[in-house]
């Protein structure tokens, strides 16, 4: 006997609803483990941390040993800052005699003039300032940066971004690190010259402090790769020609040439007791566009380099190591993928027995969550802060992260064509501190633009939320909970937020 359309219909309609939430729990358990694995390095970078040792005091330079020294600040279109930038580098305490700086300068605006009168003032009295002007800005930074060295006269270079207000000791207490001719970089810590402007600014803090003081203190007590950060750095120059010199094939040329200076041979010092305090940017617009050419060079990079990190003769764990640190950002659209998967995953009920999907639910915040939220707070501990500041600034990080990853995992689909992309520099506004105006300017379509996905996640989140709670879902109550506040946040952050007290 034949089934007739009207006895099949309801079991083909069921089996396709079976079938479809079990391919969604399928690629929900894959992007959990995925997002567990990234965020489980946390722990591995805390124990470690507990064992890395601070850097032995180095003997200050004799005065007939100090070599000659280039200081390249490259800037493009950054009339705030530009004055203050050159003034920082002509204090600097160094013979005059063996310092040149160089201003690199792109810019196609009121800059080049700022500057050029900046220059003339100091040019008078005597020190050595070049202005140094391209034709077209190829290359972006990496551009400037390789055409200055071909320039320069120094032994070593030393890179400041135009926000960045390096102390007049700098050079005396980062020079030493080269008496070993095996390295080839030596990094300062960045601090802040604006955390204290808003929740935003010092949720930045948080996250930069973790970087610096974590992971890169462990990477270099264990003899890992870490990378340039792009400023507040010394290059030893025969080390970026040995390296193959600056390119412009990924949007993080620091991180590019890093990898294949340490794949070279040469060693890297990060010394945590300089710090080179730099503007944070203070509107969410700039700060998510930085971090989208952040999370996009580095998977770019990733895609550049990893083979040849494997096909060296480096140990493996520092392969393993590389693996993690250049493609940390995937997991960024991993937790997106959770977030969206998360409705049919809890409308899995009939494919999965309850505690299985309960069990799901807490690896999320036991795996994923907890290791990030102890990462942040033990940056901000080696950074010296305690009590309700420590508390407060660290979730106010960990919600920040969350609400990024919209934006993130569309850097880490990008990375993957073909196109370089354009460098889009971060704006300055000038900022010192709290009191210090904020200048920058965005048109409110480009800001209606820059929310609209944010917002529109978090609403749906919002909608799920109470679907959850009329339903008696409450295990995925708290993942919904900081979602919503993370894609709010930033889908809705205002141009000017309030001051946070420290």
């Amino acid at each position: 006997m034949f089934t007739t359309p009207e006895t099949t219909s309801p079991q083909l309609l069921a089996w396709c609803r079976d079938a479809l939430q079990a391919l969604a729990v399928g690629f929900y358990v894959a992007a959990q483990l995925g997002l567990a694995t990234y965020s489980s390095h946390r722990f591995v970078v805390l124990q470690r941390m507990r064992l890395a040792r601070p850097i032995a005091p180095l003997p200050a330079l004799k005065p007939g040993a100090l070599p000659r020294v280039t200081v390249q600040l490259p800037v493009y279109n950054e009339p705030q800052v530009v004055e203050r930038l050159i003034d920082s580098a002509v204090a600097l305490e160094y013979p005059a005699d063996r310092l040149e700086i160089q201003l690199l300068d792109d810019s196609d605006d009121g800059t080049t003039a700022i500057a050029a009168a900046a220059i003339a003032r100091h040019r008078a009295r005597g020190t050595d300032v070049l202005h140094v002007r391209r034709a077209e800005r190829a290359g972006y930074k990496a551009g400037a940066l390789a055409h200055g060295l071909a320039l320069a006269s120094g032994e070593f270079v030393a890179v400041f971004d135009a926000d960045f207000v390096p102390a007049p000791d700098f050079l005396l207490r980062m020079l030493p690190h080269f008496a070993d001719p095996g390295v080839g970089m030596v990094q300062a810590r960045w601090g802040h010259l604006n955390r204290g402007r808003s929740l935003l600014t010092a949720a930045q803090a948080v996250m930069l402090d973790a970087h610096f003081l974590l992971e890169h203190a462990v990477r270099m007590s264990r003899g890992l790769f870490f990378n340039f950060n792009g400023t507040a750095g010394i290059w030893r120059c025969r080390c970026i020609e040995e390296a193959g010199g600056w390119s412009h094939d990924t949007l993080t040329e620091d991180m590019d040439l890093s990898y294949r200076a340490q794949l070279a041979g040469w060693r890297f010092v990060f010394d945590r007791s300089v710090v080179v305090p730099a503007e944070l940017p203070s509107s969410m617009r700039a700060f998510k566009s930085q971090q989208h050419r952040w999370a996009k060079g580095s998977i770019q990079t990733a895609r550049k380099l990893l083979p040849a990190v494997f096909a060296s003769d480096v140990p493996w764990g520092v392969k393993l190591e590389a693996f993690f640190h250049l493609t940390s950002n995937a997991a960024y659209p991993m937790l997106l993928a959770l977030g969206l998967l998360l409705l049919p995953v809890m409308l899995g009920s009939s494919v999965l027995p309850p505690v299985v999907v309960l069990a799901m639910q807490a690896v999320v915040l036991v795996t994923g969550v907890l290791p990030v939220t102890l990462f942040l707070a033990g940056g901000q501990y080696e950074a010296g802060a305690r009590g309700w500041a420590l508390v407060r600034d660290t979730l106010a990080a960990l919600v920040l992260g969350v609400g990024l990853s919209w934006n993130n995992a569309r850097a880490v689909w990008e990375a993957l064509g073909s196109e370089v992309g354009v460098f889009e520099r971060t704006p300055k506004t000038g900022e010192m501190s709290v009191a210090g105006p904020v200048r920058a300017r965005a048109g409110a379509a480009q800001k209606r633009m820059a929310i609209q996905p944010e917002l529109a996640l978090a609403a749906y989140f919002v909608v799920l939320l109470g679907w959850a709670a009329a339903s008696h879902e409450w295990r995925a109550l708290p993942f919904l909970a900081l979602l919503i506040a993370g894609y709010g946040w930033v889908g809705a952050a205002p141009r000017g937020s309030q001051h946070v007290d420290s």
